[in-house]
């Protein structure tokens, strides 16, 4: 007894420090929405105006914002809190998609215009990002600085 009370806290540092190793690597080798990485993703049916903003969100942004808009390494994560509608409201997007805008919440670099995109579309795109989103459990939060 005397002996296991001598190394109990030489095995508890060890121990310690053993967990702390685990948990870094765990987290160095696990994606996150920061890095482009997949989320798990909760995918609604969507409505009739959605559906079509699937399909012009997977012609002209999936490419850098990712499969149902995970991010990449190109593209940040259009899924994620803050691109909540208290944070980034439709015209936010609408905005983005017509002039483009400058890096402000990741570092991804500038994100272009995309002339090719119609307003039509770009109403069916924001619609298919929100669905998918409260479907993730974002919804409106107050915007505090």
């Amino acid at each position: 007894m005397k002996g296991l009370r001598t190394h109990l806290p030489k095995l508890l540092v060890v121990g310690i420090i053993l967990g702390g190793v685990g948990l870094l690597v765990s987290n160095m080798l696990a994606p996150s929405r920061e890095q482009g990485g997949t989320p798990e993703l909760r995918l609604p049916d969507l409505s009739r105006t959605a559906a079509a903003g699937k399909r012009a969100f997977d012609a002209n942004c999936a490419e850098c914002h990712g499969a149902n808009g995970t991010g990449t390494d190109k593209g940040p994560p259009l899924i994620h809190r803050i691109y909540n509608p208290g944070h980034h409201a439709d015209e936010a997007f609408f905005r983005a998609i017509q002039n483009g805008v400058r890096r402000h919440h990741w570092n991804f670099g500038d994100m272009p215009p995309q002339p090719k995109v119609t307003e039509k579309q770009a109403e069916e795109i924001i619609a298919y990002v929100r669905e998918i989103q409260v479907a993730n459990g974002i919804r409106w939060e107050e915007h505090r600085m």
